[in-house]
């Protein structure tokens, strides 16, 4: 009998997504221009409660394009959690800023808002904390502390579609708020990558910038450098049939979590993490800490799950570890070092059945035990 193969995470399609594809491809409207590109910014800025969207060719860059709109420069100051993916500090540098790593709450993972302020300076132009695996930050708080001292607010919302803060959608706190379609995402185009605003005139900049810098007015006239930052029709036809489902993938997450909790809740040695009481917790990655009480070290743990067809993974490195990164480390990082050793994804598809976690959990306490 074949081993049953559970993935970290895998994309759910349907038939619309190929409706909406094929459409593209009857009528030749297959790169960047096309009516699906200008439905799926109406469409995703409306459903995360903004204005506008501009949609872009991945996360990566939807980060660097609000920074670059915003005129984050050389000699500014951009401060970011110290437990994130690359992309948030990669984004800063190449602007030429400096990015100001701070530590994060060892209950959600995020950027720890009392260690913001003690890293403010006369060069800090923005913060850009980051909705951890799902999970979303104290966004109002730190939008007060924004306007408070006159800075620019980034929410890197690559994680957390459809989060919510105290009831409202994560994403629409910013100036700019930025998200990521990779295949993994909760919704997704392959690649791709949006940027959302309440500006109009922001959003505007960033059409032009992601568009080689080329006038709206006067075509293939570029009066500054842009950028190829552009999402193809075909792209985004997926992405608006994504977006018909997203709610439903959202509601099988948070089942899904449950139905973990449950079942992991009295196994010693692990910690799950908890729901905040301001948050509508998405699970991009389902995720667990093994405490001290627990003598087996994640590597076992993981490779005795892959064993048992089960996929998991690390949790991101701290940033401040890696060789790119290390110079920017000007202070110790206990809970991102405490966090990043300890925690583990399980498979956190919208795909999983609750007979998939069933197994995945019973292997886990066979294992533990």
């Amino acid at each position: 009998m074949e081993q049953k193969t559970i993935p970290i995470a895998e994309p759910l399609l349907g038939q619309k997504e190929i409706d909406y594809v094929t459409e593209c491809i009857k009528t030749n409207w297959i790169s960047s221009k096309g009516e699906y590109v200008t439905k799926f910014e109406q469409q995703f800025s409306k459903y995360c409660q903004t204005n506008y969207g501009v949609a872009v060719a991945n996360g990566t860059v939807a980060l660097h394009l609000a920074l670059l709109a915003l005129d984050i420069k050389k000699g500014d100051e951009v401060i970011i959690p110290d437990f994130t993916f690359a992309a948030t500090i990669n984004s800063i540098l190449y602007t030429g800023a400096t990015p100001v790593l701070v530590d994060v709450e060892q209950n959600t993972g995020n950027i720890d808002i009392n260690k913001i302020k003690e890293k403010i300076t006369s060069k800090t132009k923005a913060i850009m904390p980051v909705h951890i695996y799902g999970h979303p930050c104290k966004i109002d708080e730190i939008k007060d502390l924004c306007v408070s001292r006159n800075l620019f607010l980034i929410e890197d919302c690559a994680e957390a579609h459809g989060a919510e803060y105290k009831k409202k959608k994560v994403g629409s706190f910013s100036d700019i708020a930025c998200f990521s379609f990779f295949g993994n995402k909760i919704i997704t185009t392959g690649e791709g990558g949006m940027c959302i605003t309440n500006n109009k005139e922001l959003a505007e900049k960033m059409r032009v910038l992601k568009d080689h810098g080329m006038s709206k007015n006067k075509r293939y006239w570029h009066e500054i450098i842009g950028y190829n930052y552009r999402l193809t029709n075909i792209q985004a036809a997926i992405g608006v049939a994504q977006l018909e489902n997203i709610d439903k993938f959202i509601e099988i997450r948070r089942r899904n979590a449950k139905q973990y909790n449950s079942l992991l809740q009295d196994i010693n040695g692990i910690t799950l993490q908890k729901e905040e009481k301001y948050a509508r917790h998405v699970y991009w990655m389902y995720s667990i800490l093994l405490n001290e009480n627990t003598r087996l070290s994640r590597a076992e743990l993981m490779q005795k799950l892959k064993s048992a067809g089960i996929d998991t993974r690390e949790f991101f490195y701290p940033i401040h570890v890696m060789p790119p990164y290390k110079q920017f480390a000007v202070e110790k990082y206990p809970v991102t070092d405490y966090i990043s050793q300890k925690g583990m994804n399980l498979p956190s598809s919208s795909r999983l059945s609750k007979d998939d976690i069933s197994y995945i959990c019973e292997k886990i306490k066979e294992i533990m035990k």
